[in-house]
């Protein structure tokens, strides 16, 4: 039997005091992956539909084979799985602003996502997903010069809570008209833009999507919640 709790990772960044803890749950009888910046939860292995959905309802909206996808944030890495588990799908770049979190997953600390980064179609960039989108020169700037500016099949994020609950603000003007159309010339004819959001969906947010790409759409992700013993939801917005 496991310990009932465990401190995993523990490391200064600059958004704060980064935790990665497992604890045992005994009603459920189960280890809970856990992750907190400072006081706030970000993340848990009990949660994990709507970040896997992020993935299939994404690809989804994409015709064709031999994708290039990019994951924006790497957490706990159901995402990228996901992705990967898509058979059409030939790389994933995941880019992930805290070091700490990559590592993570090269030391297979995460039993649900163990062997992730040795997949030789996944790369771990360790960048800003929303200054590479906001220079212009994408998510290969400073890994490889002459791929910069590379246009793929699927982009899907999951960084901040939701477009209104940031977790830095310079994260904000990725979520306007603008941010979102620099996003969209970085993506195939055809290709999709999937996020992740705790929220409801949110008609602003709705609004600013349609005012950049072709056709969007919301879709609510329901999924059980052993905490409470009811049903929660998150958003996954979809556009193409």
């Amino acid at each position: 039997m496991s310990r009932r709790f465990e401190e995993l990772a523990f490391s200064e960044t600059p958004m704060g005091e980064l935790t990665l803890r497992r604890r045992r749950d005994p009603q459920l009888g189960v280890d809970v992956y856990e992750v907190k910046l400072g006081e706030e939860f970000l993340m848990s292995s009990l949660f994990t539909v709507a970040e896997v959905e992020l993935a299939r309802l994404g690809l989804a909206a994409v015709e064709g084979d031999d994708l290039e996808v990019v994951v924006g944030g790497l957490g706990l890495g159901y995402t990228a799985r996901a992705a990967l588990d898509d058979s059409r799908v030939a790389s994933v770049t995941v880019v992930e602003a805290l070091p700490e979190v990559i590592d993570w997953h090269r030391e297979d600390l995460l039993p649900a996502t163990a062997g992730l980064a040795a997949d030789p179609r996944l790369r771990l960039v360790h960048a800003d997903f929303f200054a590479a989108v906001a220079s212009g020169e994408g998510f290969d700037a400073g890994y490889d010069v002459e791929a910069s500016g590379r246009v793929v099949d699927g982009v899907l994020l999951d960084i901040d809570h939701s477009p209104r609950h940031l977790l830095h603000p310079s994260h904000a003007p990725f979520y306007t008209a603008a941010g979102l159309a620099s996003l969209r010339r970085l993506i195939r004819l055809g290709g999709v833009f999937a996020l992740w959001s705790d929220d409801p969906p949110d008609p602003d947010v709705e609004t600013v999507l349609a005012e950049v790409f072709d056709r969007t759409e919301s879709h609510v992700v329901d999924f059980p919640n052993p905490l409470t013993g009811g049903t929660s939801a998150n958003t996954v917005y979809v556009a193409t």
